[in-house]
């Protein structure tokens, strides 16, 4: 694995971002928009199993290609799966040629000043270090309000983490999330904007990180983050808009690129047959791609 390579795909490659990271909390919820119940599954076990095999399907998919998908975030569990006799995060780079990255946030603490911090992150450096072919982590807090200090808070406790990422050789994505339905969402994107700018200037060269962000309310909005020198590339969640929502904020936002997760599995279905199942999935992966680019 080079991490030259990867760096250049991940700052110059024209793509997007897919998020097949769902951990415990999200999994029940994205296996019942698959079609898969609670009652098909009878433990933890066997639902991360299920929603491995969704994965694996996506990602072997004829339209998951470098050339359209650029890079693939995972949940830590699916480090340790195979697909065709290869550990995942090998598969997707050596086999596809996308760069994979590491969900590493355990979850988000109770809301305060308007926002929810991320949970303590226990052993994140022994994480890091076994993270074999992993370019970089993923770590997600979420702001559902205007509140100053609460956004500073979160935007100090998401780049003092990426330093720790930073310093095991590896890119963090930094990944402060604005809730859609936030009646302040435009003046919190403003106020997290001004934060952001203030915590990369404190950045030493070298200190190099990716954002991740909520489709802003005015467009264009961070098209002075994603020219910063510490910046790699700033992506795009969909963070609960409709494929055709998320795609249509996206084209409006120039350098921006999609790093959907909900968008990118909408109308997929276990009981579909393959041909069914790829012409959906190859429909979404055209509009996120076209979107980005």
């Amino acid at each position: 694995m080079s991490k030259a390579e990867q760096r250049e795909k991940m700052s110059n490659g024209a793509g997007f971002i897919a998020a097949l990271d769902q951990s415990g909390g999200s999994t029940p919820k994205a296996l019942g928009l698959y079609g898969v119940q609670p009652s098909d599954y009878n433990s933890d076990e066997e639902m991360f199993g299920e929603i491995q095999k969704m994965r694996a399907r996506i990602i072997l998919a004829d339209d998951f290609t470098q050339e359209k998908v650029v890079g693939a975030i995972l949940f830590e569990r699916t480090l340790g799966e195979e697909i065709q006799g290869r550990k995942v995060a090998d598969f997707l780079w050596s086999v596809k040629g996308i760069v994979p990255f590491l969900k590493i946030d355990k979850g988000l603490e109770d809301t305060a000043n308007g926002v929810q911090m991320m949970k303590p992150i226990p052993g994140l450096a022994d994480t890091l270090s076994k993270a074999d072919n992993v370019f970089g982590t993923k770590e997600r807090s979420v702001i559902h309000e205007a509140n100053a200090q609460g956004i500073a808070d979160v935007v100090k406790q998401q780049f003092d983490v990426a330093r720790e990422v930073i310093a095991s050789g590896m890119v963090p994505i930094i990944e402060p999330e604005v809730n859609i339905n936030s009646e302040t969402k435009a003046e919190a994107e403003d106020i997290l904007h001004s934060e952001i700018l203030k915590n990369l200037g404190e950045l030493a060269e070298g200190q190099d990180v990716m954002l991740k962000l909520t489709l802003p309310t005015k467009a264009n909005l961070y098209d002075d983050v994603a020219d910063h020198p510490r910046v790699l590339r700033v992506v795009a969640l969909s963070g609960g808009y409709s494929t055709d929502q998320a795609c249509d904020l996206l084209a409006q936002n120039g350098k921006m690129i999609a790093s959907f997760s909900r968008a990118l599995t909408e109308g997929l279905s276990k009981q579909q047959s393959d041909a069914e199942f790829n012409a959906a999935l190859g429909g979404n992966i055209n509009k996120i791609h076209r979107a980005s680019v």
